[in-house]
């Protein structure tokens, strides 16, 4: 393996441990702040609350016009490149185009707020919510903004310290004082919206001092080339991410599609049933996408040297890595739903196991291909990225159309599985088209049927049991011992690994040598 990609992986090693601790703690403080929010509001106000963040989520969406990808790729292409006055350049160019797009549409919704309650939701309720959430878009798309530039520096650290802790931090502790103050649902809203715009203030200035550029913006007495290439950079960078914003758009369409489906054919108790099993499933490619987070500017990198070789190379360890930490959670969900469903939230929602495996199964096929997506999108091929998932959102609908009337909560999640499954399919193939990048080396063929075989064994093992909570963690390790042991008889380790084991020894601090030392002797 090349000195090269030696360094790519370790440093997307250090970047995915980082921003999975972030993904936790963000998580863990959520909650909290959910649990504070439920219990001094009352019910209708939540469903109040909870629709308007959607909305803004929308909007903000909207607002950025998908640079936070575009200017991530850019800043780590032209840094390849070693053409400093070009990053200086798409950073201005960001901040402008965002920052007004998002004041347009945070007025927008300002003003539209009374028509979209009234006649769209049909609660006149909503409107005030709606008006102060508004206030926050122009906050919001400037600290992902932000974090897209550092992104694009190989910087994740800052994602975790803005927003991820303290935006959560700064929520809680204003809610704790709305409940104080017997504040109520107003209290709730601006508590919100007074953490976005701390967050984004305490963001801007450590962005300012700590970005290796003198200024955002470039100035009048720049040299000619850089002054020049700010408003065709600012183009192509616009031309760039609007489809990455369509693709952001659709792949919301198929998120929401299975539940306003199920809304639509169904009843509110088959909802919340479904709505039982999809978080759970969307717990498998959080690995995936931490890894993502900081792949996409460290191959953005390579990219632009033309490394295409190295580019496959750390694609090929990074899914083998992804499938091997992936594959223990849906060793749980997968065999065992009904018991985990009945763990977290009781009987009646055993019902939901069917559609907790299937669900499973699609977002563990998107792990088991890798990064496609993202690798595309850092060739420059967002108008593919785009029309694909247009046809995945398309399909998704029809077939929830087709499949939920007859088969209720198990067809809505066969219609994802499918949906995201052809679109994965399609985005891996378009990859080895263009660049004969692909996973499937023969030391990660290898894991994949030692999974399989494990899995079909105990789960013919297991089926004549009734599986209780406390079994979980047994079978789990069980699962481990057996998958690692037959790791290193069948020799399926490649120097790569030790590498990517180095990468994390030395970022957790740990002491890892009897590992890479057995590792060693099966490689």
């Amino acid at each position: 393996m090349s000195e090269i990609v030696n360094q790519s992986l370790q440093k997307i090693a250090k970047g995915t441990g980082i921003i999975f601790i972030g993904t936790i703690i963000v998580l863990l403080l959520g909650f909290v702040g959910r649990v504070i929010i439920v219990r001094c509001i009352t019910q209708s106000e939540y469903g109040i609350y909870s629709l308007a963040f959607v909305i803004i989520s929308i909007f903000v969406t909207i607002s950025t016009l998908g640079l936070q990808e575009g200017s991530t790729r850019y800043i780590a292409y032209f840094r390849g490149k070693n053409e400093g006055g070009k990053v200086k350049g798409i950073i201005s160019s960001s901040i402008k185009i965002a920052l007004t797009a998002s004041i347009i549409f945070s007025l927008i919704l300002f003003l539209s707020s009374d028509l979209i309650s009234t006649n769209v939701f049909h609660s006149s309720e909503l409107s005030t919510p709606l008006k102060i959430f508004s206030i926050a878009i122009p906050f919001t798309v400037l600290i992902g903004i932000f974090t897209s530039f550092f992104r694009g520096f190989d910087r994740v650290e800052p994602n975790v310290y803005f927003q991820n802790i303290l935006m959560s931090v700064i929520y809680i502790m204003f809610l704790a004082g709305a409940v104080l103050l017997g504040l109520s649902f107003f209290g709730v809203l601006y508590a919100y919206l007074a953490s976005v715009m701390f967050t984004c203030m305490a963001f801007a200035i450590y962005a300012i001092k700590k970005l290796p550029l003198p200024t955002f913006f470039v100035k009048k007495e720049a040299d000619a080339n850089t002054a020049t290439a700010i408003n065709p950079i600012g183009k192509e960078l616009l031309l760039f991410s609007l489809p990455l914003l369509a693709v952001a758009m659709l792949n919301m369409i198929m998120s929401w599609t299975d539940i306003l489906m199920l809304g639509y054919f169904k009843t509110a108790d088959v909802v919340g049933l479904y709505n039982g099993a999809l978080p759970l499933a969307h717990l498998i490619p959080m690995t995936l996408n931490s890894m993502g987070f900081i792949y996409v500017p460290i191959v953005s990198g390579l990219y632009s040297k033309k490394l295409i070789g190295e580019m496959g190379q750390t694609y090929q360890v990074l899914t083998k890595w992804i499938f091997s930490v992936t594959i223990p959670l849906f060793f749980i969900l997968f065999l065992f739903p009904e018991t985990v469903l009945n763990l977290l939230f009781g009987l009646n929602y055993i019902q939901a196991a069917s559609a907790l495996r299937i669900l499973a199964l699609g977002f563990m096929f998107h792990a088991f291909l890798g990064l496609n997506g993202l690798s595309l999108m850092v060739m420059g091929k967002t108008r593919f990225l785009m029309l694909n998932s247009l046809s995945g959102a398309i399909s998704n609908v029809v077939l929830n159309v087709a499949l939920i009337p007859i088969f209720g909560i198990v067809g809505a999640a066969f219609a994802s599985l499918l949906s995201y499954s052809v679109v994965n399919i399609l985005n891996s193939t378009k990859l080895y088209q263009l660049s004969k990048i692909h996973p499937f080396t023969r030391n990660y063929v290898k894991p994949i049927g030692i999974s399989i075989a494990l899995l079909a064994l105990i789960y013919a093992f297991t089926s004549f049991l009734k599986i209780d909570f406390w079994m979980l963690p047994l079978l789990l390790s069980l699962f481990l011992f057996g998958y690692g042991l037959l790791l290193l008889l069948t020799r399926s380790f490649d120097k790569e690994d030790i590498d990517m084991i180095l990468a994390i020894e030395k970022k957790a601090g740990i002491d890892a040598e009897p590992i890479k030392r057995l590792i060693r002797k099966f490689v």
